[in-house]
């Protein structure tokens, strides 16, 4: 079943890619009306996200494995990564921001599907042994995964500092990786899930890598094409996701 799960994951990459290529998805800059109920972003973020972190935890502690050295260090770098995403960064949301209902419950049922194939692969039967830990996967897995994660959190802060409080509008980034890409911290969530999934040599860490970047790679481009439309004088060198390429 888990090899199962994790193939399914894979093959909503394209589909998911697709749509999103044609519809940015509906909430933060690309809000708009039609898309049903909306609940306000940060508790929309909480719900969609904490599963990622939670429901992990629960079938990881349920796996064989849960003691031994590489699957603790395995959950150490997806719970570093999803407490802050869950936990923290809705707290950093500027308030009343909204989310349609739909898109909260859709990004549930993702990260239920993944947490749990990722988690199976981390602490079930299949398990690492302590040996993985000196790997040369294992050890460049982890740092890419710590730089995706750095620069992920760095963009972000960035990002949250734009405005003054109580400050409305929008202005462009720069600075740092903003200089070369509209989105790094996008960019930095495709290099994480591409450190895990060397990280953690399993299948569901490769679906998860793959559909990562399904998702954001359009988002970013979605970005990047908000920001032309918005700012004539847009930095013209300055691509989406990727430095100089895309």
């Amino acid at each position: 079943m888990d090899r199962t799960l994790a193939l399914l994951e894979l093959g909503l990459a394209l589909p998911t890619a697709l749509a999103l290529v044609r519809i940015a998805a509906p909430y933060g800059r690309h809000a708009r009306a039609g898309w049903g109920p909306t609940l306000p972003a940060r508790l929309g973020w909480l719900l969609m996200e904490s599963p990622a972190s939670l429901w992990f935890l629960a079938v990881y502690l349920a796996g064989p494995a849960r003691a031994s050295p590489a699957p603790l260090a395995l959950l150490a770098l997806w719970q570093l990564h999803y407490l802050h995403r869950a936990f923290v960064y809705p707290l950093r949301m500027r308030p009343g921001g909204r989310m349609p209902v739909a898109v909260a419950l859709l990004a549930v049922l993702f990260n239920l599907l993944n947490g749990f194939t990722n988690a199976r692969a981390t602490s079930g039967a299949a398990a690492h042994g302590g040996a993985w830990l000196g790997d040369p996967r294992f050890l460049a897995g982890a740092a890419v995964f710590l730089a995706g994660f750095a620069l992920n959190l760095w963009s972000d802060r960035a990002l949250a500092r734009l405005r003054a409080p109580g400050e409305t509008g929008h202005r462009v980034p720069r600075g740092g990786p903003f200089e070369w890409v509209s989105c790094p911290n996008y960019l930095g969530e495709v290099v994480e899930w591409a450190g895990w999934a060397l990280a953690s040599w399993s299948l569901a860490g490769l679906a998860f890598a793959v559909y990562t970047a399904a998702n954001l790679v359009p988002r970013a481009r979605s970005h990047h094409a908000w920001y032309r439309a918005r700012f004539p004088a847009y930095p013209p060198g300055r691509r989406a996701i990727l430095p100089f390429l895309l």
